[in-house]
């Protein structure tokens, strides 16, 4: 069995940045996208962020696009998002999540559902003054 671990969350200013870390335990990162995913009240689950098993492919939804940046390192089971210039409607908790398979696709739906088949705790994530 997979499993994640969130890390990196806390209370920031608009305008700040954090990195968010997500260590995992189990079967090797080689055969599962990886994503992160966020939840705040009132909102619909969102699909931030989710790469390729190699690496070679990432997602980002258009709210985040162009501040967020998501990257990872099979060898350290380990999978970062820093987010840049954060707003207060980036407050959410977020979860990191995992889908099986190879290639662009998994990770596209993933985050376009956005569903995983493994998920982590979450880590929340204040932006305010």
């Amino acid at each position: 069995q997979l499993q994640l671990v969130e890390s990196g969350g806390g209370l920031v200013q608009p305008g700040g940045s954090l990195r968010l870390s997500c260590a995992v335990s189990g079967p090797s990162l080689d055969y599962y996208a990886i994503g992160w995913i966020r939840q705040a009240p009132g909102k619909e689950r969102e699909g931030v962020s989710c790469i390729s098993s190699s690496g070679g492919n990432a997602v980002y939804a258009d709210s985040v696009k162009g501040r967020f940046t998501i990257s990872r390192d099979n060898a350290k089971n380990t999978v970062y998002l820093q987010m840049n210039n954060l707003k207060p409607e980036d407050t959410a908790v977020y979860y990191c999540a995992a889908r099986f398979g190879n290639g662009a696709s998994p990770a596209q739906r993933m985050c376009a559902e956005p569903l995983g088949d493994y998920w982590g705790q979450g880590t929340q994530v204040t932006v305010s003054s």
